[in-house]
């Protein structure tokens, strides 16, 4: 029979249900992880011996103008000139604290956008190693038409490329539907643990592979330090692993996701996820949300997802939604912890998350776009 939720979502508007259908939402497996949520509650702690990293864990990267950064960077370069290694931005997100405007579109330097410099570091790629580097954007239900119109005929469907990611209701406190004051249920993106799926689902991945590519790097669209390095690129495939994820130095209070031992393997967690027995202050560096990965290991992989459920204001209630973070890459495949630079004209890890955040880093921004040739 039936469960409520099911019903419910069998009798939303046609129009909305053709919405869900078309970003791929399974409401059967929806159900399941409703149940489960409500017969355990809100649980997102992970089970299992869970402690910080080793010291061989987090190895940082070479400086600079070492003999050992220059072979690095030699390896990056190659594969880059050789077209092996593509760039791939999370560009779902909708910049709430900033008037609830898309991001991609958002000016990151007087008159050029975050997408028009991620833009701009592609032709960068290409004049200094003699190839484009893919570009491909995961974008969401509500930045895929607007990302669409700004590319225009730059989206040619390889070069530049676009796929959207999924989309599912918001649950209330009971795990039934949550219906907004209009009757309507609230619907969001489901986390950027959806980019395997939905690059997978678009064939970019299938086709890069079969003509050679190597590697990949995700990236968070509005992080203009992580771009792509040589160096940092032949660090990844160097070592050899499937996922390298870069790390930073925490500063004061920082908070995120941070490398742990679990169950004696080396991966990254976020907070919600961390036992009560360890302090994520205690683990000095943190995860960046950049990862390089082998293309054809992201291809093939098969994550057994975890669905975090988090707590959403939505007009004067709370909504529950599920999640999944692409973070967990590192829980399924072999990986190593790359501590990368974070201020500087070498900084990685440039985060933009509202306009006083921006207004601040802009002077950081445009040090590391015209270091890295994204601005003329």
């Amino acid at each position: 029979m039936p469960t409520a939720l099911a019903r419910q979502l069998a009798g939303l508007p046609p129009e909305v249900q053709e919405r869900l259908r078309a970003h791929g939402f399974d409401a059967a497996a929806f159900c399941e992880r409703a149940a489960r949520v409500a017969a355990a509650g809100v649980d997102n702690v992970a089970r299992g011996e869970i402690g910080p990293p080793a010291p061989s864990d987090v190895v940082p990267l070479p400086p600079r103008g070492s003999a050992e950064h220059a072979r690095l960077a030699s390896v990056g370069a190659a594969a880059l000139a050789r077209g092996e290694h593509a760039l791939v931005v999370l560009a779902g997100g909708m910049a709430t604290r900033m008037g609830g405007v898309v991001k991609a579109l958002v000016e990151a330097l007087p008159g050029r956008t975050f997408l028009e410099l991620r833009l701009a570091e592609q032709e960068a790629v290409r004049a200094r190693h003699g190839r484009a580097a893919p570009l491909w954007l995961m974008t969401s239900d509500a930045t895929d038409g607007p990302i669409r119109a700004a590319l225009g005929p730059r989206l040619d469907g390889e070069r530049v490329a676009a796929f959207v990611q999924g989309l599912a209701p918001r649950l209330d406190e009971r795990a039934g539907l949550f219906l907004g004051a209009d009757g309507a249920p609230s619907l969001h993106a489901p986390g950027h643990g959806d980019l395997p799926d939905a690059l997978r689902a678009s064939g970019l991945l299938a086709r890069f592979v079969a003509g050679g590519g190597r590697s990949v790097t995700l990236t968070n669209l509005d992080n203009l330090g992580a771009t792509l390095e040589p160096a940092v690129i032949g660090w990844h495939l160097d070592q050899g692993a499937d996922v390298t994820c870069e790390l930073v130095e925490k500063s004061g209070t920082d908070r995120g996701g941070i490398p742990v031992r679990w169950n004696g393997r080396p991966v990254v967690l976020e907070e919600l996820r961390l036992p009560p027995t360890l302090d994520a202050s205690s683990v000095r560096v943190f995860n960046t949300n950049t990862f390089h990965v082998g293309a054809r290991a992201l291809l093939e992989s098969h994550v057994d997802w975890t669905w975090l459920v988090v707590k959403k204001r939505v007009g004067e209630r709370d909504a529950l939604q599920m999640e999944r973070l692409i973070g967990e890459l590192t829980c399924a495949l072999p990986t190593r912890f790359l501590l990368v630079p974070r201020t500087g004209a070498e900084s990685r890890f440039l985060p933009v998350k509202d306009s006083d955040e921006l207004a601040v880093r802009r002077a950081e921004i445009e040090q590391v776009a015209r270091d890295r040739g994204m601005l003329a």
